[in-house]
């Protein structure tokens, strides 16, 4: 049995998730995201989503973390600028605690987990949640999307994706 932790890095909200298992079998699952506020400083934040997952990689010894790979959009070059700080941390995180670490696009996951890569994050939620047989929504997105990266890992693990 092994544990793959998917990352969905994002300065509101970062989202992670947790899934154990082999091949296509789950045996355990959880998820959520780590929050900061808008009214602190960008390093003060980026302490806050290092700090915290650096705790949850301790306490939960994953065999891989998955994390989705920055993207920019050219409208918004500023964001993709502050996601890749973001993806700084989550990457530097994995470093700490030497896990195994593989960035994956999220039109990859979303390929992988709906059939379609530009599937919305609705759709992308509602194949993690069947996956999961889950009944209740996964909320935020940002978790659905961590789950997501989380259970491709597992699904992929034995094929070198590590």
């Amino acid at each position: 049995m092994i544990k793959v932790i998917g990352i969905d890095p994002g300065l509101s909200a970062t989202g992670v998730g947790i899934v154990r298992g082999m091949g296509l079998k789950i045996d355990g699952f959880s998820f959520g995201s780590i929050n900061t506020s808008k009214n602190i400083s960008l390093p003060s934040r980026l302490d806050q989503i290092f700090s915290n997952l650096l705790l949850v990689l301790k306490d939960e010894k994953p065999d891989l973390m998955v994390v989705e790979d920055v993207f920019s959009v050219e409208k918004f070059p500023k964001a993709g600028i502050t996601l890749g700080k973001v993806t700084g941390v989550v990457l530097l995180a994995g470093c700490r605690v030497d896990v195994p670490v593989a960035e994956v696009s999220v039109r990859e996951a979303k390929q992988v987990l709906t059939g379609n890569g530009n599937a919305s994050k609705m759709q992308l939620e509602k194949a993690v949640r069947r996956l999961l047989n889950l009944t209740t929504p996964i909320r935020p997105y940002h978790a659905s999307d961590a789950m997501g990266l989380a259970l491709l890992g597992l699904f992929r693990y034995n094929d070198g994706l590590a």
